[in-house]
């Protein structure tokens, strides 16, 4: 009896490590301070343009979307959701990313299927402009099944004191405007999965591929469209659409005492949720509590303010919609 034979290849994982290095020091940032394989990631931020920085970090996963990836054979998109999905978790909060870790653990390693993980992640980093400092990768026989693996992802960024975006600036009379979704990002696949059992190959008038290759759309980063409205006046508040959905994410930054009213029929929602609503007889609530229905992120601006900030959206070619208000409870 011998490692390997008790399920760990620890040749597999050099593999990977030798596959991978090349493509993880294509995010490294001017603060990057160790190579990959060091115990520890160092990295050296410039505060200088700051007054008083505060990190900010997250940490996330992207759920079942593995099970999609791994029927479809396709693992270049899920590494880029994991790290857009974080970059958005701190980006509402007013923050701009600095680094990111990941934690791969799996039943058995295939070096070339985890590298291709590995690749989506690096391409994220290197568009939002953060490295990749380090991460865990833990084969684990009798905890996972040979084919079965997850993911998770740590993110640490950066706001000045006097930037954070926190809600509590939100109130009668601010309007939502929310931004488009590339589909279901990374939340309510295990609803998803249900309804489209063996479905995943069939096409759909007006879908560019598979239902599958939908499903496995990557989770867009805000981050270019957003970065230059933080700290703006008028920016009273910003929700991630993700579990909970639309109004569930974006109570979490209303203040108590104030409510939404949202225009449910306002934006145009991807025929992926209709095919999910009618395949599974799916209630509205439900959809509307699992799903983000075709928007990914909420921002809550004065009423003043509307007009500059959709014309800043529209000048990067950013399909807006107001969608509602804020209302007295």
């Amino acid at each position: 009896m011998d490692y390997k034979t008790a399920g760990v290849d620890i040749s597999a994982g050099e593999e990977f490590v030798r596959l991978i290095k090349p493509d993880v020091r294509r995010t490294f940032t001017r603060g990057v301070m160790t190579d990959i394989g060091a115990f520890g990631g160092f990295f050296q931020p410039d505060f200088s343009g700051y007054g008083e920085p505060v990190l900010v970090s997250s940490i996330d996963g992207v759920g079942t979307k593995l099970k999609v990836a791994a029927e479809m054979g396709r693992y270049d998109t899920i590494g880029a959701c994991l790290v857009n999905h974080c970059v958005n978790d701190i980006l509402v909060c007013g923050a701009k990313p600095l680094f990111f870790l990941d934690y791969y653990a799996c039943g058995k390693l295939m070096p070339s299927m985890a590298a291709d993980v590995v690749k989506g992640m690096v391409r994220a980093c290197r568009e939002n402009s953060c490295a990749l400092i380090g991460g865990e990768t833990a084969e684990m026989p009798g905890v996972y099944a040979e084919e079965d693996f997850d993911l998770a992802g740590t993110i640490v960024g950066v706001v000045d004191r006097g930037k954070i975006i926190n809600g509590t600036a939100i109130s009668e009379g601010d309007v939502m405007i929310g931004l488009p979704s590339t589909g279901l990002h990374t939340n309510g696949y295990s609803l998803a999965r249900e309804v489209l059992k063996g479905k995943l190959q069939n096409t759909c008038d007006g879908l560019e591929g598979t239902i599958g290759d939908e499903l496995l759309n990557v989770h867009r980063s805000y981050l270019p469209v957003v970065e230059s409205l933080l700290g703006a006046d008028e920016l009273h508040g910003m929700s991630h659409v993700t579990g909970g959905g639309l109004m569930g994410n974006t109570m979490r930054i209303v203040p108590e005492g104030f409510s939404l009213d949202i225009e449910w029929t306002s934006w145009p929602e991807p025929m992926i949720f209709d095919i999910i609503r009618k395949e599974g007889k799916v209630p509205e609530e439900d959809m509307r509590r699992t799903f983000n229905l075709g928007l990914g992120l909420v921002m809550i601006v004065s009423k003043n303010g509307v007009d500059r900030i959709m014309a800043d959206l529209k000048s990067k070619d950013e399909n807006a919609y107001i969608i509602g208000q804020v209302t007295r409870a």
